[in-house]
């Protein structure tokens, strides 16, 4: 099942809930990019944010915490309204990390900055309901995509199957309809993007447009729109 997240990192944060609402017909979950300034440089949004959002929104909140101590403002997203919320491998403490996430209701997930080799992250892909697999460096939207991660999708999806693992495997970065085709094929599901869905003047369409063509990377061409 392929699912469509757009990346609120690209919106007009003057006129989220608007942006928002532009692209739920069309996508399935909304991805939050939350930046603390010092696990990445840059500032971004947290928890009142969301709390106002979920008043505009049914959609799943896939909250990306990109910051150095996640631990202390899980509860706060999930009383919020976030409904997933991922930590980075790179920050330590990864399964009390997973299993507070999952005590407190939420769909757990970990990521992978794309310098970061397989092996960190590998010993819990069975403890997490998401693994995100970074294509760009985090921080900053509009970057470009990197070819050299695809591998390692591969290598994530490859063990999932081999012991029989149900987590989503994610995928954040430089995904627009160009790049969709290698992230789907390597064995992604789960399509962050950001400039490729807000940075149209018909976000909605824009998704739509992303969602047919990782359909026709899954399936072979056999789409029927």
């Amino acid at each position: 099942m392929l699912r469509i997240a757009p990346s609120l990192l690209s919106a007009d944060f003057g006129e989220l809930a608007t942006a928002v609402g532009e692209v739920a017909s069309e996508t399935d979950w909304l991805h939050v990019d939350v930046m603390d300034g010092h696990f990445v440089p840059n500032l971004t949004i947290g928890p009142p944010v969301v709390a106002s959002l979920r008043r505009h929104s049914g959609l799943f909140f896939d909250c990306h915490l990109m910051m150095t101590n996640p631990g202390d403002y899980l509860e706060a997203f999930r009383d919020a309204g976030a409904d997933g919320c991922t930590v980075h491998v790179e920050v330590g403490d990864t399964s009390q990390l997973l299993a507070e996430a999952k005590r407190l209701g939420l769909h757990a997930g970990v990521a992978i900055n794309p310098e970061t080799p397989y092996e960190e992250i590998d010993p819990f892909l069975a403890e997490a309901d998401l693994i995100l697999c970074m294509t760009v460096h985090p921080g900053f939207g509009g970057q470009a995509f990197m070819p050299e991660v695809v591998p390692k999708i591969a290598r994530i999806r490859a063990e999932l199957d081999r012991r029989g693992l149900s987590a989503d495997l994610e995928v954040d970065g430089g995904i627009d309809e160009d790049t969709v085709a290698a992230v789907v094929a390597a064995g992604a599901r789960v399509l962050v993007a950001g400039s490729a869905i807000f940075g149209d003047e018909r976000p909605w369409e824009a998704a739509r447009r992303l969602r047919l063509s990782a359909e026709k990377a899954l399936t072979g061409g056999q789409v029927h729109s």
